[in-house]
């Protein structure tokens, strides 16, 4: 299989923080608006180059999204920063009405999602945030996976017209991607070719994924990894042809299973070419506060439960 390799742990918060400094220089109608969370965001640069299309809410997520879809309407393209939990839950309303139902060019960015924000425990942790976004019409949802791609995303996203949905993380995570791969929206990324089974991952457990191919290659199983990064628009043909070839698939993400990326790719199975799936998810839980190595262990989202949903799937080919 092909090999990737670690050319440095970064969290991807910091590539998002990149691709908006960058924006900020490229772009002069990007605007960033931010519910108090500077540093986290990592919008500090942005702030201190473009202080006058820098924008602090304060703890008033509802009035920043408020803000961002009046801005649209002159032409900016705002992008708010917030811990996921804030980004969805908290302003679903403002979304669906300001954003999504009026169609506004609004990017919604959202940090600390899943449960690798850790020791914040269940209140903040986020689970059902891409099911919130991917049920509203029009709403591009995407899940990044290390550094360079959610900096790719970032940058893709300004040139996107339409609303959005950009979710990253907080912990320091493998950066394995190509600095200058090309994002495309709604376009898969083949990282390993194989025919026994096909593994569909997003965000954090993409990495994971691609241990447990290793692991699963050592077992005289040949896995097909791909890295689904926009979760809507789905790339439905790109999953089709994968498991038409391999006959079963394991999903993977760091995300309840109802609701997520797990859930629509059965959708395109059930319509198209019905086949055996496992979920690697949350299985309809909070979560709990603890680092993030001990949750994803504790709540079954790594390398090695990949690999017994795999050994799993197989069975039931």
């Amino acid at each position: 299989m092909k090999k990737y390799t670690n050319t440095g742990s970064k969290d991807t918060r910091s590539g998002f923080g990149a691709g908006m400094t960058e924006l900020g220089q490229k772009n002069e109608n990007v605007v960033a608006l931010c519910a108090d969370l500077i540093g986290s965001l990592k919008f500090d640069e942005f702030k201190k180059n473009h202080p006058e299309r820098f924008f602090q809410v304060g703890i008033a997520e509802a009035n920043m999204i408020g803000i961002a879809a009046g801005l649209t309407i002159g032409g900016k393209i705002p992008f708010t920063g917030t811990f996921a939990n804030f980004s969805t839950g908290r302003v679903y309303d403002q979304i669906r009405q300001s954003v999504a139902y009026s169609d506004k060019n609004v990017k919604i960015c959202a940090s600390h999602a899943g449960l690798t924000l850790g020791e914040d425990g269940a209140t903040h942790q986020i689970l059902e945030d891409i099911g919130l976004m991917k049920m509203l019409p029009g709403m591009t949802v995407i899940n990044t996976c290390d550094y360079n791609q959610t900096k790719a995303a970032t940058l893709a996203l300004a040139d996107h017209h339409g609303p959005a949905y950009l979710r990253f993380g907080r912990p320091v995570v493998p950066n394995f991607t190509p600095a200058d791969e090309p994002f495309i929206i709604g376009k898969a990324i083949m990282l390993n070719e194989g025919t026994d089974v096909t593994i569909i991952a997003t965000g954090h457990l993409v990495w994971e994924a691609l241990i447990a191919a290793e692991t699963l290659e050592a077992k005289g199983i040949s896995a097909e990894v791909i890295n689904i990064h926009t979760i809507k628009p789905l790339d439905e043909a790109a999953i089709l042809k994968s498991v038409a070839k391999t006959g079963c698939v394991v999903t993977a993400e760091e995300h309840n299973f109802l609701g997520g990326l797990g859930e629509s790719v059965s959708r395109v199975l059930a319509l198209n070419n019905p086949k055996p799936q496992e979920f690697v998810a949350v299985n309809d839980s909070f979560g709990e506060s603890g680092t993030p190595e001990q949750l994803m262990e504790k709540y079954k989202l790594n390398n090695q439960a990949i690999v017994e949903a795999v050994e799993r799937v197989i069975k039931r080919k």
